[in-house]
């Protein structure tokens, strides 16, 4: 868990420790320990911040430099349509698709 991230997120929210205490429900004291680092964050309360903050458990835990991470509000339908397909080739076939992808960006420039 980046600890560091939670005290970012909230210092960029302009609230105090004991306001984002306040909206998790949370002791004004436990909330501190899980800011600096001294008590891990259970899930249920990590999931609550990335709420709180409107950002991906991924970003929280440092997973990601995505504030959104890589879910349905970050990716249009196209590109989740892609995305999908992507994976759903095989390996050769993801290589011909890149190469051709290539090809096409590289007619752009």
């Amino acid at each position: 868990m980046n600890y560091g991230r939670v005290r970012d997120l909230r210092e960029d929210a302009d609230i105090t420790q004991k306001e984002a205490a306040e909206k998790l429900f949370l002791h004004l004291t436990q909330y501190r320990r899980y800011e600096c680092g001294e008590s891990e964050i259970p899930l249920h309360i990590a999931i609550n911040i990335a709420k709180l903050y409107g950002v991906s458990l991924d970003y929280i835990a440092g997973l990601s430099d995505d504030k959104r991470g890589l879910t349905k509000s970050a990716l249009t339908a196209k590109e989740t349509t892609l995305v999908n397909g992507f994976r759903k080739l095989s390996s050769t076939d993801q290589g011909r698709l890149l190469e051709r992808l290539e090809v096409l960006l590289g007619d752009e420039e």
